[in-house]
């Protein structure tokens, strides 16, 4: 199993006009560090106005960063958001292709729909279209990498014939994802032999098995639409690893419980809208979770259901065994939730990479 770091950018309020440029530059840094200790790759998603959640909204430019300032650490888009006008498939090709030419062929292509009323209604994306609109763009971004001149008549998209440059530096084209967070879309990632970027938040290791097995029951009959079939499955949890159990426990405790209650609330917000039962984001979450009210999704109820990893490096590695052992390829670790301290982030890649990583080579 490889290791990986993910980034959602958080911005914690108070804001000051250094907040952004120091969040960014953390980031930065631990990425440079992540590379130097063996890290397989770095992932950040693409959000838009949801305040001090996260910042990333042009993940293409700090990717250009990352390129600079690292050398073998890939680079993953976790994900590209394809609906339209989010980004259209045309300038998500190039700016891709760009960012594979610039790291010497280090991009991962991960890709997906959008789950937030906030991001869709405040670019006029219908929900409904979003699945259909991303399956589209998919197949435009693939014919803009491989065929020297490209046309499009679709639903969504009308393309006359044009030659797409740049080109990728991989060929016949980065690897493919695509991202999930249900187990019928689990099974679409398979079918379409895509890599698998499972977003399961507050689960634990084996309750992923079926969603895992689903994806492979998608992969053995995949019509792929890339040009070969990707069939690793990367998912992802937070991860702290400090020299102690207490010292863990006091510097990611507060903050895990905050993104798990936060990304759910996000989440249940799109389905009430989609509903329209106008319930509210807590009602909805509880009715999602099976009437597990969202306040109690806190840091006992995560390391209760070991829905994340954290403590000192010899619990990091009896934790992350156990998702070796469901079949995960890749471990996404998301090791800045919101407020940690950038030094005790640090620290904890800095043990990861030294005493973690090491266990799985």
């Amino acid at each position: 199993m490889k290791f990986g770091l993910m980034y959602e950018i958080p911005v914690p309020r108070p804001w000051n006009d250094r907040s952004a440029y120091d969040a960014f530059e953390n980031t930065l840094r631990q990425i440079e560090l992540a590379d130097r200790l063996g890290f397989h790759s770095v992932w950040t998603v693409e959000h838009h106005f949801l305040g001090d959640y996260s910042h990333s909204s042009a993940p293409e430019a700090l990717y250009g960063a990352i390129a600079a300032r690292t050398r073998n650490i890939r680079i993953g888009h976790g994900v590209r958001l394809l609906p339209f006008p989010y980004n259209h498939p045309v300038r998500a090709a190039e700016a891709a292709a760009t960012i594979d030419i610039i790291s010497n062929g280090r991009l991962e292509f991960g890709t997906g729909r959008s789950g937030t009323r906030i991001e869709l209604e405040g670019f006029g994306i219908n929900p409904s279209d979003t699945r259909p609109m991303w399956e589209e763009a998919l197949d435009v971004i693939m014919g803009c990498w491989t065929e020297e001149t490209f046309s499009w008549e679709g639903e969504y998209f009308k393309i006359p014939p044009r030659g797409v440059v740049p080109k990728p530096l991989q060929a016949p084209h980065p690897p493919l994802w695509g991202a999930s967070s249900s187990s019928d879309s689990h099974e679409l990632m398979g079918e379409k032999g895509i890599g698998l970027l499972s977003f399961s938040v507050a689960s634990g290791p084996e309750t992923l098995v079926k969603r895992f097995g689903r994806y492979r029951d998608g992969i053995r009959r995949a019509k792929p639409v890339g040009k070969y079939v990707n069939e690793q499955i990367a998912t992802f949890t937070q991860v702290h690893c400090a020299e102690t159990t207490e010292d863990a426990y006091a510097e990611a405790g507060p903050r895990f419980g905050w993104y798990v209650q936060e990304s759910l609330k996000k989440i249940a917000e799109l389905g009430d809208w989609k509903d329209g039962t106008q319930l509210g984001s807590y009602e909805y979450a509880k009715r999602l979770l099976g009437g597990v009210d969202l306040n109690t999704l806190d840091f006992d109820y995560l390391l209760k259901n070991d829905a994340v990893i954290v403590g000192n490096p010899d619990q990091c590695v009896e934790m992350a065994k156990r998702y070796e052992a469901v079949g995960t390829d890749l471990l996404l670790c998301l090791v800045q939730p919101y407020d940690i301290p950038h030094e005790k982030v640090m620290k904890s890649i800095e043990l990861l990479g030294t005493h973690v990583l090491p266990e799985f080579s």
